[in-house]
């Protein structure tokens, strides 16, 4: 069982969409988690109606900081994925074990404007990149996590053009 977090400054949207995605995809081979490096306090409503229109659980989502997985009694990490530009770019606490650290940047689909349908399109755009990004990380299976290049592996897949 290997553990995974997603971080994003406020853990309200891309953040959580991923943990629902890999929680969902990976059959339950992944503990999965969000954070924040600072926390809305709310997960987007827009984000929870994305994920009910995919068929996956809603229940138990909360916008936290990523202070609440870098102490002591934290899981441990095996694999921390930052999926805004603006979480990437901070200076990050150290991470209990050491894991891999990997930048799958993803526009932020909160900051689209617009009515019901408009803002839809954008978590739902959102969601599907993280979803192939999370298969393409699944294909490679758990080796990936012992590989001399396990990191670049991984890293290469949010490096990838998703249009």
């Amino acid at each position: 069982m290997r553990n995974a977090l997603f971080v994003c400054t406020a853990n309200s949207a891309r953040s959580v969409l991923g943990e629902a995605i890999l929680r969902h995809m990976s059959e339950g081979k992944f503990n999965t988690y969000s954070a924040g490096s600072t926390p809305r306090g709310m997960v987007n409503p827009d984000a929870i109606s994305c994920l009910q229109r995919k068929n996956l659980p809603t229940d138990g989502f909360r916008s936290k900081s990523w202070e609440e997985f870098a102490g002591a009694d934290a899981p441990k990490m095996d694999l921390i994925i930052t999926v805004c530009d603006s979480a990437a770019g901070e200076a990050c606490p150290v991470w209990p074990g050491h894991p891999f650290v990997v930048h799958w940047g993803i526009a932020d689909p909160a900051s689209v404007e617009g009515d019901d349908a408009t803002r839809a399109e954008a978590f739902d755009l959102a969601y599907d990149r993280l979803e192939r990004r999370i298969g393409a990380m699944l294909a490679l299976g758990d080796d990936v996590f012992s590989a001399a290049d396990g990191k670049n592996q991984l890293s290469a897949i949010g490096a990838s053009a998703d249009d």
